[in-house]
């Protein structure tokens, strides 16, 4: 538990952290201009709209509120990557563009994963949804397998 809380506080300080690091890894790889070019305009940016992206999608789920816990399944995809985040920003030469490849897939299947929690959370449960089947099948005068009791008072007590 203290891991799935510890990525979600994590989450809003990766959005700036990552970014500058690209920029870091850049100096100390000593890339080139075109790459310095590459991470001023596309990486920073997209990186930093990305981790803020999957905060919120993240942080918009009732049980990462209640539980102020990520699931498991958003704790292995952002450590991914994140892993694959820090790698692109060594610049290797050899291993560049699979790395940046890898990255923009994961944070794809992340982005999806996201999604679908949110989606998975947000529709009605089994049971609202048999609880009130039984209301409407009860109005239209079908059984629904509901037993309806009516109290009558007497006059007089």
């Amino acid at each position: 538990m203290w891991l799935r809380r510890a990525v979600l506080r994590w989450l809003a300080p990766a959005a700036a952290v990552l970014p500058i690091w690209l920029l870091v890894g850049w100096i100390i790889s000593d890339a080139g201009g075109w790459a310095l070019l590459w991470v001023l305009l596309i990486a920073i940016p997209t990186v930093a709209i990305g981790e803020l992206v999957l905060l919120f999608l993240i942080r918009a789920r009732g049980t990462v509120r209640h539980s102020g816990a990520v699931s498991w399944l958003d704790v292995a995809g952002i450590a991914a990557w994140h892993v694959l985040t820090i790698a692109v920003g060594f610049f290797p030469e050899a291993w560049f563009i699979p790395l940046l490849i890898g990255a923009i897939v994961v944070y794809i299947a992340v982005l999806w994963s996201s999604l679908w929690q949110l989606f998975q959370e947000a529709r009605p449960s089994a049971v609202f949804r048999r609880y009130t089947a039984a209301a409407e099948a009860g109005s239209r005068g079908e059984q629904a397998g509901v037993v309806v009791i009516e109290e009558r008072r007497e006059e007089g007590r």
